[in-house]
């Protein structure tokens, strides 16, 4: 029997845990005793846990945090969080410069000495570690976790986060959107009802989140957020700075530096660190040789607070994390002066001029009682806690959606199923039906976004329901559900309401959008509002013109003997006049045609449908037309109820 084995044989029945996975550094934390704090990492203490992997050869082992620093020299995973759900062409040159990747993968694979790994693969080295803290620390097995997010991670991100936890051992209970995590940790600490701003800068990412909280309910209200913004974009102006004191010229492209460039990021980050707490800090190049034709090694520059939050790229920063906050405002219909509270969280907003910047926009100083790099971390626990049922108080989390979900209908049109800020979990269904007679299939488009067409919008998926019965256009009802998941996954079915033909479908895209491309969407969907509801207006009555001619043609050809004189020509015109204005981007034209289209074949329609009744009565008994007209009610009396409980479903 193995040792390990035999340890987790005399451990205590299982705990839950709360798990901050961070760009930077990452933390674990659970009860003790009577308070959720963070717990050791290792035994010096220290409660954050460098999220950095490395590969020993000699011992065939990977090491991570503190013994990855401490390790020789050789290969090293850093900041892998900024690679979880992407793919090779969605990297940023600098990020590719932080990592040896292999080339002939298009998921990134990290060189680590002769192994070849993934970003889920590293954080799950990652969090094998903290569950072996957690366990040391506890004495107790560690199986059960809410691991946390960026609020503006997609479903890709949080599939590989959540994949990461199950490869590290881990029973997810739940991916929870870091901003909430910290309004959980204050909302219990402190007691409070409100509204309030989690302003979230880490090493990697920003989150603005708007939260109501009242009594236990914490709701999300809006949100906003860059996947790739973070305390690593600060080190890298730093960089630049050093550089350009120690070679006096404009600083070399960073990608130039090859393996020293992440030795260079770790000093940046010291003196970052540094530069909060004094006004004048060093920075060493070590033994860096050469870059761009100049000499480092052994250079050493003095770098000042003042000129660190003087460079233009650094307050450009700020700036962007404050444009994404003033947009949440908006979103949640609610001014600075409305808000009872700016909770701060992350390592960066220890940084000086981001807690004086923070305060200036929103007119107050932001509450900084608990620890921000630990804040995430405990207000996880205490919603592992509640889903494992160790906890004795009742929470309710109610998080939402950052895009509208929907699908494709004709025309190229979206109807939104779930829109952008709904509650989540949720789910949501519309009734749908065909557009052609005897259509035994429909296409089903899954789609991402807030504009009004489907080539404005992201594809996440597409599926085929079969084995609709042949009947009349429109007759048939399919019912679409959109159900999101509380980690925000994505799951989509069709079903045929009279046979009960299903299909699903489980979105999981490979990669994802990063939070520029969000907020491009966002801002494209307010900029181009007026226009987008003008060109969805002129498809829609296209396809109902569309529609309206199909049937008009369709009863010329079966129902001829019904025409009177000149009826013929009549509709004929006026069909012409429908395709050609169907043609055109002309909205009034294609709703006037539409029109003269009904006007004309409207006494000819109620002819052919007279005498289709005359010959569906014909020769019937009183008993078969009373048992039908029964039958045909009761199907009515159904699709209504349905549609009526859809409708409550939706509301």
């Amino acid at each position: 029997m193995s040792g390990l084995l035999q340890i987790e044989e005399s451990l205590t029945p299982s705990r839950a845990v709360g798990i901050d996975l961070g760009t930077t550094h990452s933390l674990i934390a659970a009860r003790q005793g009577n308070a959720i704090c963070s717990l050791p990492v290792d035994s010096q203490g220290h409660r954050l846990l460098p999220s950095i992997v490395r590969y020993d050869e000699a011992a065939d082992a990977f090491r991570v945090g503190s013994d990855a620093n401490a390790a020789p020299e050789g290969p090293t995973i850093r900041s892998a969080k900024r690679f979880l759900g992407r793919n090779l062409s969605e990297l940023k040159p600098e990020d590719r410069a932080i990592a040896a990747l292999a080339p002939d993968s298009e998921l990134p694979r990290f060189i680590l000495g002769s192994k070849r790994i993934t970003a889920v693969e590293a954080s799950a080295e990652i969090l094998t570690t903290l569950r072996r803290a957690a366990e040391r620390a506890l004495s107790a097995q560690v199986r059960d976790a809410v691991i946390t997010v960026p609020a503006y991670f997609d479903d890709a991100q949080r599939q590989a986060t959540k994949d990461a936890g199950r490869l590290a051992g881990l029973n997810v209970l739940r991916i929870l959107n870091e901003p909430t995590a910290a309004a959980i940790a204050y909302g219990l600490d402190k007691k409070v009802n409100g509204h309030f701003a989690i302003f979230d800068l880490g090493g990697g990412t920003f989150d603005l989140s708007i939260l109501s909280l009242d009594d236990g309910l914490f709701q999300v209200l809006a949100t906003k957020g860059d996947t790739l913004l973070g305390g690593d974009d600060f080190d890298r102006a730093l960089l630049d700075l050093a550089l350009e004191k120690a070679t006096g010229k404009t600083a070399p492209r960073l990608d130039e530096a090859g393996g020293r460039l992440v030795g260079w990021l770790v000093e940046a980050r010291r003196v970052k660190e540094a530069l909060s707490d004094v006004d004048e800090a060093e920075f060493s190049f070590g033994s860096a040789g050469s870059v761009g034709g100049d000499a480092l090694d052994g250079k050493v520059v003095k770098l000042t607070r003042v000129e660190v939050e003087s460079l233009p790229p650094v307050r450009a920063l700020v700036e962007r994390t404050l444009r994404l906050t003033k947009s949440a405002l908006l979103d949640a219909h609610l001014t600075s002066s409305q808000l009872d509270g700016i909770v701060l969280v992350g390592g960066m907003t220890r940084m000086p001029l981001v807690r004086a910047e923070v305060a200036r926009f929103f007119g107050r100083p932001p509450l900084v009682d608990l620890d921000p790099d630990e804040v995430v971390a405990i207000g996880a626990a205490i919603e592992a806690e509640q889903l494992s049922g160790e906890a004795s108080d009742e929470l309710l989390l109610l998080d939402v959606n950052p895009l509208s979900l929907g699908l494709e209908t004709m025309g190229g049109v979206v109807e939104k199923i779930i829109p952008r800020n709904s509650t989540i979990p949720t789910s949501a269904a519309q009734i749908f039906t065909t557009f052609q007679d005897g259509q035994t299939g429909l296409d089903i488009h899954v789609l991402q976004g807030e504009r009004e067409l489907v080539e404005d919008c992201r594809s996440l998926a597409r599926f085929r329901l079969r084995g609709i019965p042949p009947m009349a256009a429109g007759l048939a009802r399919i019912q679409v559900t959109f159900a999101l998941d509380a980690d925000g996954l994505l799951s989509v079915s069709a079903r045929e309401l009279s046979t009960g033909v299903e299909q699903s479908i489980a979105v999981k895209p490979a990669h994802g959008l990063s939070d520029e491309d969000i907020e491009e969407m966002l801002m494209a969907a307010i900029d181009n509002a007026e226009e987008d509801v003008a060109r969805r207006l002129v498809r829609d009555a296209r396809v109902e013109a569309q529609r309206i001619a199909h049937e008009a043609e369709k009863r010329l050809d079966d129902h001829a003997f019904l025409l009177v004189e000149g009826e013929r020509e009549r509709i004929e015109r006026a069909l012409e006049r429908v395709h050609e204005a169907s043609a055109t981007e002309d909205f009034k034209g294609i709703v006037a045609g539409k029109n003269a289209l009904v006007a004309a074949s409207n006494k000819f329609a109620e002819r052919v449908m007279t005498y289709e009744l005359d010959r569906a009565i014909k020769g019937r008994s009183a008993e078969e037309l009373v048992a039908d007209s029964n039958e045909e009610s009761a199907g009515l009396r159904h699709l209504r109820e349905q549609e009526r409980g859809d409708s409550l479903g939706e509301s």
